[in-house]
């Protein structure tokens, strides 16, 4: 089980904005912010349901290689995920769909955030 992950971004306000519109449809909140003052050198942005548990930090520079995946409770959670990460301003990188080579069962949307990381919501239930 992950319990967080967290990864740099190259603008915290950018990604801030770009990842609060494109988790909406799937419940994920902005919920703690942490300023560089606060932790001693960078500052982060945590998202979450209940608790944070997808970090984001001022890494000063892009990364890229990056894959995270938030399980969605619906198709159509996968679908508005999908469309909302577009509208943000993220870019396509595997539109919702079926991925059978996966599981049977195995729905998905991917998108490249704006520094290139793939984000991906997933449903594991049956359509």
């Amino acid at each position: 089980m992950i319990d967080h992950t967290t990864f740099a971004v190259s603008s915290l306000e950018r990604s801030k904005a770009f990842y609060a519109r494109a988790l909406a449809p799937l419940g994920i909140t902005l919920l703690v912010e942490v300023t560089a003052e606060q932790s001693g050198g960078r500052a982060f942005a945590g998202f979450g349901a209940d608790r944070p548990f997808f970090w984001i930090g001022d890494g000063g520079r892009p990364v890229s290689g990056v894959h995270v995946a938030f399980r969605a409770e619906s198709r159509a959670e996968v679908d508005a995920f999908y469309a909302a990460g577009l509208a943000a301003g993220g870019r396509d990188n595997g539109g919702a769909g079926v991925r059978a080579y996966y599981h049977p069962n195995y729905y998905g949307a991917f998108v490249l955030d704006p520094d290139g990381n793939n984000i991906e919501a997933v449903c594991h239930k049956e359509g």
